[in-house]
């Protein structure tokens, strides 16, 4: 016992003295569909952000109309993931070792508009990369685009100011598992430098043991990835239960976990096997502090009528009403302010213990009774060939409904008014 606490004090210590990563450290991965379970690729993002303030917007683009993850702004100039009507979709982790910086530059001022038009015109992989190459250059971005398609093309453009680098997931002398991860470096950048290492690492190891028995899927991916706590240089899993009471006071300090207190959002892009119509693609959607945020998800069609309100701008407020209460949640975990390096501090007993009532436990359960009775229903949507309009309204008011419930029940948070 008196190993254990000297242990973890000596880690606190050496968390407290440690650099903190820039502020956009976003975790992203693509999946092929050889190795998940039904076939149809996906790609999952864990954004990481100073903007915590995040919804979900349809948007009519000159060629296609898409539905994205977007901020606040009234009309945002960019996105950070989405979909179109033609199954293509799009991404992005932010690079920092793929061009040479001046003092005080600033590069990647486009990442995020490049998407937003990319899903305006881009039906598939190929298409992107012709968008790319018809860019007047210098393209003023420094960014790992992750892109998947209708037809089960899977890639990562790792693209700075003048040239790009394509990594095709299906191409097995480059993703050999079936599967890429890529954090906030580039493969083609320079060795050692950028961040997110110990994240990338971390989520290789969790997808290169699913990989083998094809259990990977939007619901895996944001239990085991955007709520990982564990940290694999050091050897650590906050979730193994040696870090909670007694065995600790059940605070801890925040280093290289997947999640972390700039979580704004996790997303899972479904997308669908060669032949399947398009409109099936599925944005599984966790809008907020992706611990204690439960995933809803949303299809283009229909997107101009309706989406979930719990994901979307409400009354010309633009705030969506989800991510509003998980970021209370957010401030109760990460409630000590006492401090120059106060907010590096949470409280893991109250986010997960022994009970088995830590947020992230609850939150869990709320998701895995979504799945397990609304969500399930859509692998019978398939059967009939397309997506009903009628049926995707009337899941979407659904899981408002058994959201907006849960929440006040058991965290005691008003997400809508009846």
């Amino acid at each position: 016992m008196k190993r254990i606490y000297i242990v973890l004090s000596c880690f606190c210590i050496l968390l407290l003295a440690a650099s903190m990563e820039t502020l956009y450290a976003c975790t992203s991965a693509i999946i092929s569909g050889k190795i998940t379970p039904d076939g149809r690729p996906i790609m999952w993002k864990n954004r990481d952000t100073s903007d915590l303030l995040n919804c979900v917007r349809y948007m009519k683009g000159e060629k296609y109309n898409f539905i994205a993850v977007t901020g606040y702004a009234k009309n945002p100039r960019s996105i950070w993931i989405g979909t179109n009507e033609a199954g293509f979709s799009i991404m992005n982790t932010v690079s920092y070792n793929l061009i040479e910086k001046k003092e005080g530059e600033k590069t990647g001022s486009r990442n995020g508009s490049l998407m937003r038009r990319a899903l305006e015109i881009c039906a598939t992989v190929d298409e992107f990369k012709h968008y790319l190459d018809t860019l007047t250059r210098p393209m003023k971005v420094e960014t790992n685009y992750g892109v998947i398609d209708a037809q089960g093309n899977g890639a990562y453009f790792e693209v700075d100011y003048t040239h790009y680098t394509e990594y095709d997931v299906n191409d097995p002398s480059v993703a050999p598992h079936g599967y890429i991860v890529r954090a906030n470096f580039s493969v083609s950048g320079k060795p050692d430098k950028g961040t997110g290492y110990v994240r990338y690492q971390q989520a290789e190891q969790e997808l290169f043991t699913a990989s083998a028995t094809k259990e990977i899927t939007p619901e895996w991916l944001f239990s085991h990835l955007s709520r990982s706590f564990a940290n694999p240089l050091m050897g650590i899993d906050l979730k193994s239960g040696l870090f909670n009471k007694p065995q600790t006071n059940g605070w801890f300090v925040e280093q290289d976990f997947i999640a972390r207190k700039k979580s704004s959002c996790a997303v899972a892009i479904q997308g669908v096997r060669p032949g399947e119509d398009a409109s099936f693609t599925t944005m599984w959607t966790v809008i907020g502090y992706p611990p204690v945020t439960p995933a809803i998800p949303v299809w283009v069609k229909g997107a101009a009528g309706k989406l979930p309100r719990l994901l979307s701008v409400q009354e010309g407020k633009y705030h969506s009403p989800l991510c509003d209460a998980t970021s209370q949640l957010r401030g109760r975990i990460y409630s000590y302010t006492r401090g120059d390096n106060a907010e590096t501090y949470f409280n893991w007993e109250l986010l997960f213990n022994k009970k088995g009532n830590g947020y992230m436990q609850l939150n869990e359960e709320i998701e895995q009774e979504l799945f397990r009775t609304l969500y399930s229903r859509i692998e019978t949507w398939r059967t009939s060939q397309t997506p009903s309009t009628e049926d995707i309204y009337r899941l979407y008011d659904e899981s408002d409904r058994f959201i907006t419930q849960k929440f006040d029940e058991i965290f005691r948070l008003k997400l809508l008014q009846p």
